[in-house]
């Protein structure tokens, strides 16, 4: 497995191996790697002769200072998950290399990337964008793996990939959870233990809300999971919406979409760490 820390480096090795007609697969990543993460490198791995992963903190999607700074690092141990899991490169580049002057391009594809994550933390789809869009260009991948448990981030993605015209077929991996139901994150390793404890009730009351829509309206099913989950001492509900799974629009009937997906960020603990996760009620 080889390290680059530079774009030209990166991009005169994966030159070589174009021409020797070599398949290229990406999967970006913020580093903090965990199972979910290793389990979109060994799919890229199976499906492409290359697999590139990018390890960079991209500065330009937080909104919040503090964020950015607390955000997990540690590119030694997650170099030593990519070896396991047979990745080729890793692109482990700085700011100044990945932004060499400001990126002042703005992205912005209503009504998927407004609503959400898009109303609560403005800006963030669009330093998606630019650092994704910049990853695509730099390495040219035939394909792209990104994780379902940023389920909008990935809807965001197919927006700008056909706006812009960028020849990549983004493949979309199955979240990975911990075996007592919590969603694979990076942002795990900064729950306390007790923090630990009860995160996993957020999807419990996810998962039990697609057997309580059977018999109960939008707005009950709803008004019930934020119930349950704001009633555990340390977890408090930032947003739940129900939407279809195309628009992201929200729904007011379980029949105005063949698709509906409820997604939700959760507030965890005292610090507080921000927890996202999501259910789908019908594909």
């Amino acid at each position: 497995m080889k390290i680059f820390r530079k774009i030209v480096d990166l991009q005169n090795e994966l030159f070589e191996d174009r021409k020797q007609g070599k398949v290229i697969g990406l999967v970006p990543t913020m580093g903090a790697l965990h199972e979910g993460h290793a389990s979109l490198v060994r799919r890229s791995v199976r499906d492409n002769d290359i697999t590139v992963v990018s390890v960079f903190v991209n500065p330009t999607q937080f909104n919040d200072k503090n964020d950015l700074k607390n955000y997990p690092r540690d590119l030694d141990s997650d170099c030593r998950l990519l070896e396991q899991c047979e990745a080729d490169y890793v692109f482990a580049p700085d700011v100044a290399e990945m932004y060499p002057v400001p990126d002042n391009r703005h992205f912005e594809y209503p009504p998927v990337s407004t609503v959400m994550e898009g109303a609560h933390r403005p800006g963030h789809f669009n330093g998606v964008c630019q650092v994704v869009s910049r990853l695509f260009y730099i390495v040219r991948p035939q394909k792209a793996y990104f994780g379902e448990k940023d389920w909008q981030q990935i809807a965001v993605i197919k927006c700008m990939v056909k706006a812009l015209a960028i020849n990549v077929q983004i493949v979309e991996c199955e979240i990975v959870r911990d075996d007592d139901g919590l969603a694979r994150s990076s942002r795990n390793t900064l729950l306390a233990p007790d923090e630990r404890t009860i995160a996993p009730n957020i999807y419990k009351a996810l998962k039990a809300s697609v057997e309580f829509a059977n018999k109960h309206t939008v707005k009950e099913t709803h008004d019930k999971v934020v119930s349950d989950i704001n009633a555990i001492d340390g977890l408090e509900v930032e947003y739940f919406s129900i939407v279809d799974g195309n628009t992201l629009q929200e729904v007011e009937s379980w029949t105005d979409s063949s698709y509906i997906v409820g997604c939700i960020t959760v507030y965890c603990g005292k610090t507080p760490i921000r927890l996202i996760d999501h259910i789908k009620y019908s594909v």
